[in-house]
């Protein structure tokens, strides 16, 4: 692999910098783009206990966009890719807010969202569209450039990752449930870098004690991850997600807010079509995936296509790195290449991180099930898949790349038959939640609570 090659200026896939930018991003906007960050300090729904911003008044934010100057010419002339990225983020953000309003009203008086706005003005297309073309990206919100990954500064400038520390830059709702929940995947990546220099390892790895070596860097990093994952259940409170869910919501995907689409007055008349901001935009589970092999064993369905759509939702420097990395095992997959040395303790380690990326998955499921299904009758998730069938088809995926490596395993060996017993657990509950979820009328608490029966409740009582 070319790990050279794997920046933008702002990422650098490495075991320095993991999946996160090379240093903080700018939390503000250059003086040069004042307006433009006036309007983005004063867009959340809550700037402070009992002060509304323009999200939070009809016809507030319409009003303010209206006075807005086009900085299109500007940022034809920017190079910088930090400020490039922050202006990203910022039309971003506005993009969204400015569009999905009035669901958020709808939602807000009724329980149900409404139609989403399908023009969006020429001051904020020209320059959006200006923008993302620099990235690279498409102009709308993102995980990397926009919601996330680019959205945090430190509260102690020297403190750590931890979810607790970090404050975003832009926000919708303005509430700390809206912090919690996008800072945490900030603090999960802060265990990136490890999984990178393991990975980095095991390409070059050639002898037993060297697989063994890296696989257990990167079982530790996401053994790691998850344990912050759960952290979820406390930073942002389940109940409080629809606050500022609708303002990530994509336009593929959820016909039912933009019709045909979006169109970006003075760049195209033609819609346009993006899918939304969401976690599946993350690099950790892609990257796992194709290293352990799961991607071997995702089924050719329209469920996977999404998936594999989601892939093209990246800086391209994460890209080229999961193209290569696929290519450096398209050959000779890692189980491949640890059975033909009789890696024994390889292909328990390969387990082991395999259940990990179960336990993230089923993990995700189980946020599905309650920060969604619990709020919600709305199918769609952000990115515009299907809520209650599209993890499920990984979760399959992954339960399937367990059995090949226990298919590998010595048949006296004192670790199978427990390999074995877990495996049809997992499967017991994926199967009773999707026979729960075909009845009509299904409870989603019902399902939920399927997860505690088989002792695989991923929330602390």
């Amino acid at each position: 692999m070319q790990w050279s090659s794997y920046t933008d200026g702002f990422f650098n896939v490495s075991a320095k910098n993991g999946f996160l930018p090379v240093k903080a991003p700018l939390r503000q906007l250059p003086e040069r783009y004042a307006v433009l960050q006036q309007l983005i300090d004063q867009l959340p729904v809550e700037i402070s206990p009992g002060h509304g911003g323009l999200l939070a008044e009809k016809g507030a934010l319409t009003q303010a966009v209206a006075a807005l100057p086009n900085y299109n010419d500007a940022i034809t002339a920017e190079e910088d890719v930090f400020v490039l990225q922050a202006l990203f983020r910022a039309y971003a953000f506005l993009t969204s807010g400015y569009t999905l309003v009035p669901a958020h009203w709808s939602f807000t008086a009724k329980g149900n969202y409404g139609k989403a706005r399908t023009l969006l003005p020429k001051n904020i297309a020209q320059p959006f569209t200006q923008v993302a073309k620099k990235l690279e990206v498409y102009p709308w919100i993102d995980y990397h450039y926009a919601y996330s990954l680019g959205n945090y500064y430190k509260i102690d400038p020297k403190g750590g990752f931890n979810w607790e520390n970090l404050g975003m830059c832009v926000k919708f709702s303005g509430k700390d449930d809206e912090r919690g929940f996008i800072m945490l995947h900030v603090d999960i990546n802060q265990h990136s870098p490890q999984l990178i220099d393991g990975i980095a390892q095991l390409t070059a790895a050639e002898h037993k004690e060297h697989q063994n070596k890296s696989l257990a860097l990167i079982r530790e990093a996401i053994t790691k991850m998850n344990e912050r994952r759960k952290l979820m259940w406390g930073a942002s409170r389940w109940k409080h997600y629809n606050d500022f869910r609708v303002f990530i919501m994509g336009i593929k995907g959820n016909e039912d807010l933009f019709g045909a689409g979006l169109v970006y007055e003075g760049v195209s008349e033609v819609p346009q079509q993006y899918r939304g901001q969401t976690g599946a935009q993350d690099n950790i589970i892609p990257t796992l995936d194709i290293l352990t092999g799961i991607n071997n064993t995702y089924e050719e369905n329209e469920l996977t296509a999404y998936l594999l759509d989601l892939r093209k939702y990246r800086p391209k420097c994460i890209q080229r790195f999961l193209a290569d990395l696929k290519a450096t095992f398209q050959d000779k997959s890692l189980l491949e290449r640890i059975t033909e040395i009789n890696n024994t303790a390889g292909l328990h380690i390969l387990f082991d991180i395999i259940d990990e990326v179960y336990f993230f998955r089923n993990g995700h499921w189980q946020f599905v099930q309650k920060y969604i299904m619990h709020n919600t009758a709305y199918p769609k998730a952000t990115g515009g898949t299907p809520i209650v069938s599209w993890i499920p088809n990984q979760i399959k995926a992954v339960i399937r790349a367990m059995e090949a490596v226990v298919a590998q395993l010595p048949e006296q060996d004192a670790t199978r038959a427990t390999c074995v017993e877990k495996i049809r657990t997992y499967k017991t509950l994926l199967n009773k939640q999707l026979q729960a979820l075909n009845i009509e009328g299904y409870k989603p608490e019902e399902i939920y609570q399927l997860n505690k029966k088989y002792n695989l409740l991923d929330a602390r009582d």
